[in-house]
């Protein structure tokens, strides 16, 4: 769009047609009335009020002369230090603060005679969640209203104040766009099981796409949290367990968003996901991790994104680690942060995390002192659901008394000045409002949802292949459980709002069999919670009259029928997510009640757990032949969910998180130090549910011929630490019809100068096959990829003998040789260089674990 396609109105009364009662009601009280069908009609982006657009640039300070700040073909280091020499101390720490959006802090929806008087009189860092639907407003939808008023408000900081610099206009991204009508994706945790990197980065490039169409430039995601402990109540909106996938995952989100030129900011630096007893809220504190873990586990995934992929943005954490509070550390904020990953964007807060320094933590004597200690740690932008005043003057006082210096002030506004020109917002300011109905939940967009959504279906169980059912075999199908009608399983507070339309597993099922006549008998069978819980996690109690009669119900129900479909697991921001972190991981409520009674029957019984954690569904895994997983797999979940029950898809998912059996066996995770989780019998409950990786088809592969290479080895040379080994292996499909496999490698380390991980993943590819056919799947492990964490938490990579594992699991498959897996085997050292070990041998069952392995000796 140029500069000439702007329009300028004269007058400041333009009024449009078709405005609210409620804006007409306050139109006084605006600082220019509406104008977005004049625009529309018009084809330009905003009616302009100031002829400061020149051809090519645009005369931010009004001083009738092209600035070097304000001229596009200079260098952005230039631009910055030019606009920076011209601001004043208040327009300076204006930029250091966020305004919350409409009914979250800032009471209009557009801009009013006040904010002429108002601190963002000055300008604001960033203008957050604003019209996206969480607080209806008439300008929230259709999109293209929505890019209008964030125009208008962005037509305010370039007109309307001396030095006319833009704002930030972000938002968050978890499973789509938070927005009322954006695409629906699965949550993140969903996403992970598809273990598809183009699918992730596709999602992200429409989550992008989406919001520039709207009008945002910056959107919060994807978190880079490493899940450690199923009961913390964020695990959907996280990746899994291996820091590898989150990173590489991580890498292709970002790479999307960036490509549809939206910043991206990454959540939540640092080591965020591992407090005491998964607690959240204010008790988000003291990661029970060693420096090690922290180092490998939590800080590496922001690292390597961070290298590969550039993001925009940090969006610094609540915790300490080791006392130290991440949100005013100096060594978390800047030495590692800046001076060890090269972080170039800019650094905003999580909200209230500012404040809770002095409320909570009890690091900072006062407000003030809080401000102080973030502004010099590194921070850049403060976030809270408070104004934007109650962080900026007593900055200005820390100013104007010395404790703080200018020189800090300048960098830190730099920093954000800096990602404001890399998005072209002080020369391209406004969005093309005339594009973004078309571009929003578009049909492309769509159908990417839904392959996003049956890639994340994940089969857990499947004895005698009860599954997929053949309708024309049934006359009766009953289906029941607290997810099996629940429009909300597809609403998500930070990604898409609005649940209308979804279709719920409940009508999937009716659709199918009504087109082959097949009866479907539903009742809910159980709420997700119980009347009592979450005391009934520690106190069992039997269900009260109103419960049992549910319960009945379905029973009844059940009899009838010839299989009996029982969806279970959890509800966002009811068992699971922000804020809802657990002290249990049975299924809450009732669930456990409904399935031991539909199972009574003996009618055939197929789970369906669709929850946002690997919960420990014991009854389930013990009375059910056959039992489907999904994460929240967004507003085209429970149809993919229907599609693998009946056999219209062959589910390749796979499992990103391991499921325990019991709470009491926490921590217990993926990846674990070497013996760490070691099966025990005597008083306790060992082993898992299903591992890392897991996750079943309708067809069998089998893996072969692994080979390994390396620059030399033709020419005898011995494997060195230095060098990138490549490693190969023919995976075939050995069934009856087409599916998707996930080939994993991990590595074993069976000689190591420090107790480390017993496995770590270092390579993935989801790959399609059909029937009979083959193909060679190829790996690179780098030296990186290789390295371990000393005990000074140094990146090292020492010599000696490595175990190669490719599989489609990380666990170990007994195999007819060795019935037990024979643990002196997998020490290795007595294993000649490149020799191979096979632990399956093709038996037309479907298997998930380690298929081939062979040791690499480094020199």
């Amino acid at each position: 769009m140029t500069f000439s396609t702007l329009t300028r109105c004269s007058c400041f009364c333009v009024i449009a047609t078709g405005i609210g009662s409620s804006v007409l009601q306050a139109a006084d009280s605006l600082l220019h009335k509406p104008s977005y069908d004049e625009c529309m009609e018009q084809n330009v982006p905003v009616i302009t009020r100031h002829d400061i657009y020149r051809e090519g640039w645009i005369d931010l300070n009004k001083n009738g002369k092209k600035d070097i700040y304000e001229d596009p073909g200079q260098p952005t280091e230039k631009r910055v230090a030019d606009l920076v020499s011209q601001m004043t101390l208040d327009e300076k720490t204006a930029q250091l603060a966020t305004l919350y959006g409409y009914k979250r802090v800032l009471p209009d929806a557009l801009p009013m005679q006040s904010w002429t008087t108002r601190l963002w009189k000055d300008g604001i860092g960033n203008i957050d969640e604003h019209l996206n639907g969480l607080r209806n407003n008439e300008w929230v939808f259709p999109a293209s209203k929505h890019a209008w008023a964030i125009n208008e408000i962005q037509r305010f900081f370039i007109e309307d104040t001396r030095l006319g610099i833009p704002a930030d206009f972000t938002n968050e991204a978890v499973g789509g766009l938070n927005y009322l009508k954006s695409t629906n994706f699965p949550y993140p945790l969903a996403l992970g099981c598809t273990w598809d990197r183009d699918l992730v980065r596709q999602v992200g490039e429409v989550m992008g796409k989406e919001a520039a169409a709207i009008g945002y430039t910056n959107i919060y995601t994807p978190l880079l949290d490493v899940i450690r402990d199923p009961r913390w109540g964020r695990c959907p909106e996280d990746f899994g367990e291996s820091p590898y996938l989150v990173s590489e995952l991580g890498i292709g989100m970002v790479r999307g968003i960036r490509k549809a030129g939206v910043a991206s900011t990454l959540k939540h630096f640092a080591i965020h996901s591992n407090n005491k007893g998964a607690r959240e809220g204010e008790a988000r504190l003291d990661p029970q991790c060693s420096p090690s873990e922290a180092e490998a586990i939590h800080l590496w995934p922001f690292a390597r994104v961070i290298r590969e992929a550039q993001p925009e943005g940090i969006m610094s954490s609540y915790n300490d680690y080791s006392g130290d509070v991440v949100q005013s550390s100096r060594h978390f904020l800047h030495d590692i942060l800046r001076e060890r990953m090269g972080f170039n964007g800019y650094i905003v807060s999580d909200s209230n995390a500012v404040e809770w320094q002095h409320t909570t933590r009890r690091t900072a004597r006062d407000q003030k002192d809080a401000v102080r200690q973030s502004i010099l740690a590194g921070l850049n932008v403060r976030t809270n659901f408070t104004m934007p005043d109650k962080y900026v003057l007593p900055l200005r006082e820390l100013v104007r008394e010395g404790a703080v210096p200018m020189e800090v002030i300048d960098q830190r506004v730099a920093d954000v000045l800096k990602v404001k020109f890399n998005l072209g917002l002080f020369d391209r300011p406004y969005k093309d409002i005339s594009q973004a109905d078309r571009a929003v939940r578009s049909p492309e967009s769509l159908e990417l949802a839904r392959k996003a959504a049956r890639e994340s279906i994940v089969l857990l169980k499947n004895d005698n292949n009860t599954l997929p059912l053949d309708i024309n075999a049934l006359k009766t199908i009953a289906v029941c459980g607290p997810n099996a009608d629940t429009p909300a399983l597809a609403v998500n507070r930070y990604g898409t709002i609005d649940s209308k339309g979804v279709v719920t597993l409940r009508k999937a099922i009716e659709e199918k069999a009504a087109a082959h006549n097949v009866k479907v008998l539903y009742t809910k069978g159980c709420n997700h919670r119980d009347e009592r819980w979450p005391e009934t996690e520690i106190m069992r109690e039997a269900p009260t009259d109103k419960e049992q009669k549910m319960i009945d119900e379905a029973v009844e129900q059940a009899r009838q029928a010839d299989v009996a479909i029982i969806a279970v697991g959890d509800l966002i921001a009811s068992t699971v997510g922000e804020g809802a972190s657990r002290t249990g991981l049975d299924l809450p409520g009732r669930q456990d009640d409904l399935i031991r009674a539909v199972a009574a029957t003996g009618k055939p019984v197929v789970i369906i757990h669709n929850s946002g954690r690997a919960n420990s569904i014991n009854w389930a895994n013990k009375l059910s032949p056959a039992i489907i997983q999904a994460f929240f797999p967004g507003a085209y979940g429970d149809t993919a969910i229907a599609e693998v029950i009946f056999g219209d898809i062959n589910p390749g998912g796979k499992l990103t998180t391991t499921f325990p059996k019991s709470v009491g066996q926490l921590p217990f995770n993926f990846p674990s130090i070497s013996a760490s989780q070691l099966e025990l019998k005597g008083a306790s409950v060992s082993g898992t549910l299903w591992k890392f990786g897991h996750g079943l088809s309708y067809t069998t592969f089998q893996f072969s011929n692994m080979k390994m290479d390396w620059n030399g080895r033709s020419e005898g040379k011995a494997p060195s630490v230095t060098d990138t080994i490549t490693v190969s292996c023919t995976v075939t499909n050995t069934g009856q019809r087409a599916g998707d496999e996930v080939v994993q490698l991990y590595t074993h380390r069976l000689l190591s100068p420090v107790v480390t991980y017993d496995q770590n993943l270092r390579g993935f590819e989801r790959i399609h096959l059909a029937p009979g056919e083959g193909r060679t799947v190829t790996f690179k492990l780098t030296p990186e990829l290789l390295a371990l964490v000393d005990a000074n938490q140094q990146w090292i990579n020492p010599p000696g003998p490595v175990e190669i594992q490719l599989g489609n699991a990380s666990a170990f498959i007994p195999n007819s040789k060795n019935k037990k897996q024979n643990r002196a085997d997998r020490t290795g050292i007595d294993i000649p260089t490149g020799s191979s070990t096979a632990d399956q041998e093709p038996t037309g069952q479907p298997t998930c674990g380690i298929q081939l392995r062979q040791t690499l000796v480094l020199e």
